[in-house]
């Protein structure tokens, strides 16, 4: 297993790094998010940790509604009362199968249940395999929620490989339920598919709705190349540097902001992977009581 993910790490890093801006100096980065937005990005990656764990009951004190694990598609659906908002997380790579998914890079045309008008957009064909995999268990999970609770809010929220199925997730749920009030957060997350995808994402979520959390020098962001006809969609939420706090987070413009995480070379599938926002990814059990 570890020798496979080494192969993909080269492939990828060097597939992702060619189109690396130079790093701007930190004092030239306008920096600072507001408390309410920080607490957020934190919040969802606690979620986004929390689905890691093979036993979580209480994520973040929340109601497990249920957790489904369909072909190595894991993941959860949970309702926090306090918050008054339905939660369904995906989870990141973690075992041998997820590898098999990440490197079915070739893109394909969106071809997503319930997802319709997509014009030309094309997608990471594992990442779309792994969504497609579990969306009816999904579907009906967040609908036996949404009927029961139909004043709460939807987010979708998945770290790295979770990330990237969340996006599809969001898409479904959004088309489903137009009116619904949903945000996305992702974490560490690849690009997903081409700009026309990500145009899509952005007009159907809406900009605002979309929080696309990075912590430098996180390699896995720009892994997939924008060569090979990927693209970010936006809002980057940029933690730049040490320690997590909202005045070391960056606002980023757009998908591809250059001054954001793409001036920085991708250095591939590498330790700071794991740190979010001041959460260690998948070790931290307490989060599910």
């Amino acid at each position: 297993m570890y020798a496979l993910v080494f192969v993909v790490t080269l492939l990828l890093t060097f597939l992702g790094s060619t189109q690396a801006a130079p790093a701007l100096p930190l004092e030239v980065r306008d920096s600072g998010v507001s408390q309410a937005v920080y607490d957020d990005l934190v919040v969802y990656a606690k979620y986004s940790s929390a689905v890691y764990q093979p036993f979580c009951p209480r994520p973040l004190g929340s109601w497990m509604i249920k957790a489904f694990d369909t072909k190595g598609t894991q993941g959860f659906v949970a309702r926090d009362d306090a918050r008054k908002e339905i939660i369904v997380a995906f989870r990141g790579s973690f075992e041998i199968v997820d590898i098999l998914i990440d490197i079915q890079i070739i893109l394909t045309p969106l071809s997503t249940p319930g997802v319709s008008n997509v014009g030309s957009a094309r997608v990471h064909t594992g990442f779309q395999k792994a969504y497609n995999f579990v969306t009816d268990e999904v579907q009906s999970l967040m609908k036996s929620q949404i009927d029961a609770y139909p004043s709460y809010k939807l987010v979708v929220t998945g770290h790295s490989l979770g990330g990237a199925v969340a996006t599809f997730a969001a898409l479904a749920l959004k088309s489903k339920y137009p009116s619904k009030s949903l945000r996305l957060f992702t974490y560490g997350a690849p690009r997903v598919g081409d700009a026309a995808f990500a145009s899509l994402v952005e007009s159907r979520l809406g900009i605002n709705n979309i929080y696309r959390g990075k912590c430098s020098p996180n390699g896995v962001p720009t892994l997939l190349g924008r060569w090979l006809g990927y693209r970010h969609y936006g809002t980057e939420y940029w933690q730049h540097k040490d320690p997590s706090k909202p005045e070391n987070v960056r606002k980023c413009n757009g998908g591809e902001d250059t001054s954001c995480s793409n001036s920085i070379i991708s250095t591939g599938i590498n330790p700071p992977h794991a740190f979010q926002f001041g959460q260690v990814m998948a070790i931290n059990p307490l989060l599910c009581f």
